[in-house]
């Protein structure tokens, strides 16, 4: 029932917005739908810190242990670009061999087909039979995101074997847990089964490594032998003689003697649990360690998963060895938070500057009325997105700080507009419905044209376009819901704004004052625009031309100034992570004990700077891992209001109290890995099949880079790899009948093991390896004098079968769309000026390197 008489009515022409404005408990009705309805969905809404996405990509990966670049490149990366090519819908391919693995990354060219390519890929690589033996079996999945809540170090003065046992128990104690997402362990090497025997051995009983292996493989099984039938039921039949530990594969019967006694594998070999052969390690604040990754899914929120997790560990500190801690890497729970808090409170902030501009110009409860625009349009987004899939994070919240000096045009314009025909003395439902009538029009155009101006984001290509596309859908939604508002729900409230006189009561006085002195603010703004602003615009206008011109000089002015390359550009800012990033790699083939060093000399350094600028208060912990000549070291910072100085003053002091390390081929510091800016300013990848020309173009490249002053952390991305020796078949072991298959047999089980087999134990997945001794396979002496066994049983030393070729193999191979690509890197300080080094380097540098 309206509140206005029908005389009143009657005077208007009936219309949406006169029944909205006449009806005021619809128009609060809608309002309250518009609040407690979008606030219901946004505490269903999943919470997240980045959107998850799959990326319009496929990814093929697959192990060939044991087997160099080169091996791996010609035996199955060659093999996969061939197959994937053919198959429709795929664009670009890049693959990158690396010792013991392959892979392959094919581009997806439309998005809705992903899975279906998938599935041809897969169609398409299972019917390849030419992979090595050796080569394990591939996998094939769509590329996508995994959201890491959080990163626990469990570490301690403690072997491997108890460090690895702690990892999987706390583990598998998360995993137990509902709340908590998959759980992954990482920093550990692969478990293995290592049966060694000496050289003497395999002649004393004529055996090779080989044969060995095969006599295991085919009594330490377990196999179905069926089931029987018989008047009492279905009897099982099994053979059961699976082994799980080192000690139960010692009575493997190997050799019968003459005289019908077994010889056990237990007296010919040492039999050991161990871990994978890999110079690979992990330490926390100076202790061996193990990472623990934990990640979330579905409706699982940060928050959620963190308190789960904090729970558990509770419990969990009294079952673990006394020597070990665990240790908070990194919780991104805690930067969900703050980066929420930190943008709702620039949200209210935002809000309140609204109110207070508004109110200066506007009467206080106008300025009021109009500034619940806001709320009313962001709550009332969230009943549209249940038809996107939307999820609240960093991204979208973004968006919603980006609507808000949007989404209160439409209601200022509405709402000045009927406080104009207020004071034109209209009455009040006539000024709202005279007020909103009058711009309805003006104000559809001006949001329809604001939602076209943000539809190119939902068409932005690739990983970029799949972070940003929510943007569009939230400020899209939050001006639907703000026209809604502005035409039906504000007119409607603005009619209860009292006529001119005096006001009643305390309130009413005070409010008296405050307007009172908004009037003269008024005025004095008024005399600025008539007195100042309306001349100057006046005359402007009178000489157009010299306006006109004056701002076409600018614009060329301005944009020549930024097309000449002075003022850099920058696509991305770069955004200072939560640690602090040093990486260094060695000369290939540096030994276990300098590789040892320059990570202690980085952790040294780094904790140095620590304790200079705050100790705890600064930083966690320092996380540091070794892997065959490369060294990576990650010191966790506090959170950014609370650590005395930035990450990037943290970085910069490490790399001046680091200084030159001898030895090294790349030292890179990072203050901001990960994220949109993030990693090296300047790339450029160079392609040519053959690989000399290649190696010496990056180098020349690299030669240029390092002659620019902002140039830093140059990478020429060519390092050779580790030392090797090639075979080639010589006439004495054609003579003996061996092959080529025998030789390459006997020497890879020697040195990298002949596998018995992979079977499951708990949670591992444990590899049984028969291989020599490692004090038979440490040298060259030991390769050079091998002892093979011939078929026909005659004993002949390595190298008089085979012609050795010392060479070097590469560390990685990679490829784009067939071809071998080498990327230089360098960092640019400032990150801008990378412009003018790339336009510098095309005018001479790249056209030299091309014509070469």
């Amino acid at each position: 029932m309206s509140r206005f008489s029908a005389e009143e009515l009657a005077e208007i022409k009936p219309g949406p917005i006169v029944w909205m404005a006449a009806h005021p408990v619809a128009a609060n009705l809608l309002m309250l739908v518009f609040l407690f309805g979008g606030y219901f969905l946004f505490t269903q809404t999943t919470k997240q810190i980045f959107p998850v996405f799959t990326l319009d990509s496929v990814t093929v990966t697959m192990g060939y242990p044991g087997a160099s670049p080169a091996e791996v490149e010609q035996g199955i990366s060659l093999a996969l670009e061939n197959a994937v090519r053919d198959v429709d819908g795929v664009g670009e391919i890049t693959s990158q061999a690396r010792e013991g693995m392959a892979n392959l990354t094919a581009e997806v060219l439309d998005p809705d087909e992903a899975m279906r390519i998938s599935q041809d890929i897969k169609t398409a690589v299972d019917r390849i039979t030419t992979f090595p033996v050796q080569a394990e079996d591939l996998t094939v999945a769509i590329t996508s995101r995994r959201i890491e809540v959080m990163e626990l170090a469990l570490y301690g003065d403690v072997d491997d074997h108890t460090l690895r046992a702690a990892g999987d128990l706390l583990t598998s104690q998360l995993e137990t847990n509902s709340a908590i997402g998959p759980v992954e362990l990482t920093g550990v090497r692969d478990m293995e089964i290592h049966i060694e025997v000496s050289q003497d051995n395999l002649r004393r009983y004529g055996l090779s490594l080989p044969q060995i292996a095969t006599k295991i493989r085919v009594i330490a099984l377990e196999l179905g032998g069926g089931r029987l039938k018989t008047g009492g039921g279905e009897i099982l039949v099994r053979m059961s003689e699976r082994r799980d530990t080192a000690a139960e594969f010692r009575n493997v019967p190997i050799v019968t003697l003459a005289n019908g006694s077994q010889v056990l594998l237990g007296d010919i070999a040492h039999i050991s649990e161990g871990f994978e052969d890999t110079n690979t390690g992990a330490r926390f604040n100076n202790k061996p360690a193990v990472k623990i990754n934990v990640f979330r899914i579905g409706e699982q929120t940060p928050s959620g998963v963190a308190q789960a997790v904090y729970a558990e560990l509770e419990q969990l500190g009294s079952l673990l060895p006394a020597e070990l801690q665990i240790g908070i890497v990194d919780d991104d729970s805690v930067l969900f938070e703050q980066r929420a808090e930190m943008l709702v409170k620039n949200g209210l902030w935002g809000l309140l500057l609204v109110v207070i501009f508004l109110a200066l110009f506007l009467d206080f409860r106008l300025a009021f009325w109009v500034s619940m625009g806001i709320p009313i349009s962001f709550m009332g987004a969230f009943l549209l997105f249940p038809m996107t899939d939307f999820n609240i994070n960093v991204v979208s919240m973004f968006a919603f700080i980006i609507a808000i000096g949007i989404v209160v045009d439409d209601a200022v314009v509405s709402g000045e507009n009927i406080h104009h025909y207020r004071q034109l003395g209209y009455s009040p439902l006539k000024a709202a419905v005279t007020g909103a009538r009058e711009i309805a029009t003006p104000i559809t155009v001006s949001v329809i044209t604001n939602m076209v101006a943000f539809v190119p984001l939902l068409f932005i290509p690739g990983f970029m376009g799949k972070l940003f596309n929510i943007i569009p859908i939230v400020v899209m939604a939050a001006f639907f819901i703000s026209l809604i508002e502005s035409l039906f729900i504000l007119p409607a409230h603005l009619t209860y704004l009292p006529s001119t006189g005096e006001p009643r009561g305390l309130f009413g006085k005070l409010l008296a004052a405050l307007t009172r002195w908004q009037r003269k603010f008024n005025r004095r703004f008024d005399a600025f625009v008539a007195n100042g602003y309306g001349p100057f615009l006046q005359r402007a206008i009178r000489q157009r031309y010299l306006t006109l011109a004056l701002f076409v000089a600018g614009l060329l002015l301005f944009g020549g100034f930024a097309a000449s390359g002075r003022m850099g550009m920058e696509l991305f800012p770069r955004i200072e992570s939560d640690y602090a990033f040093a990486s260094a790699t060695l000369k290939v083939g540096a030994p276990d004990e300098q590789v040892a060093a320059v990570e202690k000399k980085l952790v040294a350094r780094a904790q140095q700077v620590i304790d200079e600028n705050g100790g705890q208060q600064l930083a966690s912990g320092i996380y540091s891992i070794t892997r065959p000549n490369y060294v990576e070291v990650r010191a966790f910072l506090t959170a950014a209001d609370e650590r005395p100085i930035s990450t990037a003053e943290f970085t910069r002091i490490w790399r001046e109290q680091t200084g030159d390390i001898p030895g090294l081929e790349v030292l890179n510091f990072l203050s901001n890995r990960g994220g949109p800016g993030s990693g090296a300013a300047l790339t450029i990848e160079l392609a040519h099949t053959n690989t000399e020309v290649l190696d010496e173009a990056a180098l020349r490249l690299a030669a240029v880079l390092g002659e620019f002053d902002v140039t830093r952390d140059i990478d020429d991305g060519s390092a050779q790899g580790k030392k090797q020796y090639e075979f080639k078949m010589t006439p004495l072991g054609y003579t003996l009948g061996m092959t080529t298959l025998d030789v390459a047999r006997q020497v890879r089980a020697a040195f990298y093991g002949s596998e018995v087999f992979k079977q499951q134990r708990g949670r591992d997945e444990v590899r049984v390896l028969v291989r020599l001794p490692e004090a038979e396979r440490n040298s060259e002496y030991y390769l050079k004098n091998l002892m093979l066994r011939a078929p026909n049983g005659a004993e002949v030393l390595l190298r008089d079968a085979v012609k050795m070729q010392p060479g070097r193999a590469y560390t990685t191979i990679n490829r784009r769309d067939g071809r071998r690509v080498i990327s230089v890197r360098a960092d640019v300080v400032p990150p801008s000026q990378a412009n003018r080094v790339v336009e510098a380097l095309k005018q001479s540098t790249l056209p030299d390197l091309v014509q070469r």
